[in-house]
C-alpha cells in the first residue's frame, strides 16, 4: 500500500476509534497539548537516523510503513484523546495547507530540473568544485534552493566522478546550494516566502541579509577550498582521458522556461489575491490553490516535454522525490502538535523556551531568536518554524521590517542558515542525499551529517551572532 494510502487509512481509523464526538470546527489548541505529544516526532526522527544504520534492510525497504506507523501512533491516541473532529482537522489542516503546496512546489522543481542537462565535462578540481558551489549559491536566491540543488548537483556528481574522496563536496553542496544560498530572495527558501505572504517586501531579505549571507558564503567557500585542495593532493587522482574537459552547453531547454514558470507563479502567489475557498473544512487562499494546480502542470509538462534520453543521461530517477514525499508526509503530521505547543507561547509546555525570547524588560533578544528559530529549523520543518517565531516576535510585517528588522533578520536567518544542520532541516538536503546515493556514491548517516554541521556550522553561526545578532 502506498504511504498516502496509509497514512489516509490511519486518519479514518482515527476518526472511528473515538466514540460519539462532534466533528470539531478547529484543531485542539497548543496551550492543552504535553510534551508527551511529541513522541512520534521524536519517533520518527530517531527512526530516520538510526534505522539505516542498525536495520538497513528493514528501513530501506519499508521506510514508508514506518513513516506512516508514527504518523498512526499521534493521530490515533489524538482521536481519543480529543474526538474524531480534532484528529480529522488536524490531518485535513496538515494535508491540505502544509504538506500538499509544500509537495507540489518540490516536485515541480524536482522535474524541471532534473530535465536541464548540462552536456560537456567538468573536471572536479578544487578551482571548478568551489566555483560550481559558488554558481549554485548565487542561482538558489533566484530559482530557490530545490531548483537550484536540482540542476547542478548531477553535474557535480560527474565533474567528481573519477575522484575517490569527495563526500566533503556534497555536504557543503548542501551547506550552501540547499541552504544559505536561498537567503536573498522570497523565491530562494520557504521560510521567507511565507514572510513575503505575511507582508515582508520582496526585496527586504536582499537588503537585510546580504552581510550575514555574505560572511557565510564567503568562509564557506574558502573553507571548502583548502580542504578539497587538502584532498587532492593526498589523492593526486588521475583524470581518465575519457573524461577530458568537454565544451559546456544546455539541453532541455523547455525545462529552463519551466522552472522560470515556476518561479513567476510563486511570486504571484504573493501579489494576487483571489479570495479564499475551503478544501476539507480548510479555508485556503484561492490563489494559492491555482498555484498548486499550475505546479501540477508544469510537472506533467516537464514529463511530456523531456525526451526520456536526455532524463537518462542527467541520471534523473525518481526514487529521491518518492522518499522525500513518504517521509516528509509522516514528518509534517507528526510535528504538528510541536509546533501547535510552540505556538502557544507562554500559555504552553513549552513556555520556559519561549520566555528565553525576551529579557527582564520585555524587549526582544535577537540572538536568541537566532539560535531559537535556527535550531528548531534543524529538526522542524524551517518553513512553520519561521511563521511560530515571525508570531512571537508580533506578525506584524510593517513593524518588523523597521522597528524590528535585528529580530526579523535574526529569524529569517535562523530559519534559512540552520536548516542546513541535519538532513531533514530543509527538503533539498534529504532531496541531495537521496540523488548521490542514487548515484553509487557514499553519504554521511544522519548524525555523521550532523557532525559535519557541528565542526563547520555550529562555530560559523556563532561568529555570525557577535557580528550581527548582539
Amino acid at each position: 500500500m502506498r504511504v498516502g494510502g496509509v497514512l489516509a487509512a490511519a486518519g479514518c481509523a482515527a476518526l472511528l476509534l473515538a466514540p460519539g464526538a462532534a466533528w470539531a470546527a478547529g484543531g485542539v489548541p497548543g496551550a492543552q497539548l504535553s510534551l508527551a505529544w511529541s513522541v512520534p516526532f521524536v519517533g520518527i526522527l530517531l527512526s530516520i537516523a538510526l534505522m539505516p544504520l542498525f536495520a538497513g534492510h528493514l528501513w530501506h525497504h519499508h521506510y514508508g510503513k514506518i513513516a506512516a506507523g508514527w504518523a498512526a501512533l499521534f493521530l490515533v491516541p489524538f482521536a481519543l484523546a480529543y474526538g474524531p473532529g480534532a484528529a480529522w482537522w488536524q490531518f485535513a489542516h496538515v494535508m491540505v495547507l502544509e504538506y500538499v503546496p509544500f509537495i507540489a512546489l518540490l516536485a515541480a522543481l524536482y522535474t524541471a530540473g532534473g530535465g536541464v542537462l548540462l552536456r560537456g565535462r567538468l573536471i572536479g578540481t578544487p578551482a571548478v568544485n568551489t566555483a560550481l558551489l559558488a554558481l549554485g549559491t548565487v542561482l538558489a536566491s533566484l530559482m530557490g534552493t530545490t531548483g537550484a540543488a536540482m540542476v547542478l548537483i548531477r553535474p557535480v556528481l560527474r565533474a567528481n566522478s573519477f575522484r575517490r574522496t569527495k563526500t566533503h563536496t556534497f555536504v557543503f553542496f548542501i551547506f550552501l546550494v540547499a541552504n544559505i544560498g536561498g537567503s536573498l530572495t522570497p523565491v530562494g527558501d520557504p521560510p521567507l516566502y511565507l514572510g513575503f505572504l505575511r507582508g515582508v517586501s520582496f526585496f527586504w531579505p536582499t537588503t537585510h541579509l546580504f552581510g550575514e549571507f555574505l560572511t557565510c558564503v564567503v568562509i564557506l567557500l574558502a573553507l571548502y577550498w583548502v580542504l578539497d585542495t587538502i584532498a587532492w593532493a593526498r589523492e593526486k587522482p588521475v583524470v581518465p582521458a575519457s573524461e577530458r574537459p568537454e565544451p559546456l552547453s544546455i539541453e532541455g531547454w523547455v525545462n529552463v522556461w519551466l522552472v522560470g514558470a515556476i518561479v513567476a507563479v510563486v511570486i504571484a502567489m504573493g501579489y494576487v489575491k483571489l479570495g479564499t475557498l475551503s478544501i476539507l473544512g480548510q479555508e485556503m487562499a484561492t490563489e494559492r490553490a491555482l498555484g498548486i494546480l499550475l505546479f501540477g502542470a508544469i510537472t506533467l509538462a516537464s514529463v511530456k516535454a523531456t525526451p526520456a534520453a536526455l532524463r537518462e543521461a542527467n541520471g534523473f530517477a525518481w526514487g529521491a522525490i518518492l522518499e522525500v514525499a513518504k517521509l516528509f508526509a509522516a514528518i509534517f503530521i507528526c510535528m504538528a502538535p510541536v509546533l501547535a505547543i510552540l505556538g502557544a507561547g507562554r500559555d504552553g509546555a513549552a513556555a520556559g523556551l519561549v520566555a528565553l525570547t525576551s529579557d527582564a524588560n520585555g524587549a526582544p533578544v535577537p540572538w536568541v531568536y537566532f539560535w531559537l528559530s535556527g535550531v528548531l529549523s534543524s529538526f522542524l520543518d524551517n518553513a512553520p518554524t519561521y511563521i511560530v517565531f515571525f508570531e512571537l516576535a508580533g506578525g506584524d510585517a510593517a513593524k518588523l521590517m523597521t522597528d524590528g528588522a535585528l529580530v526579523l533578520a535574526a529569524i529569517s536567518c535562523g530559519a534559512v542558515f540552520m536548516g542546513a544542520n541535519s538532513y531533514i532541516g530543509n527538503a533539498p538536503n534529504f532531496m541531495v542525499k537521496a540523488i548521490v546515493e542514487e548515484n553509487g556514491e557514499r553519504m554521511p548517516s544522519f548524525f555523521g551529517y550532523m557532525a559535519w554541521a557541528g565542526i563547520v556550522l555550529i562555530p560559523l553561526f556563532v561568529l555570525v551572532t557577535f557580528l550581527f545578532f548582539r
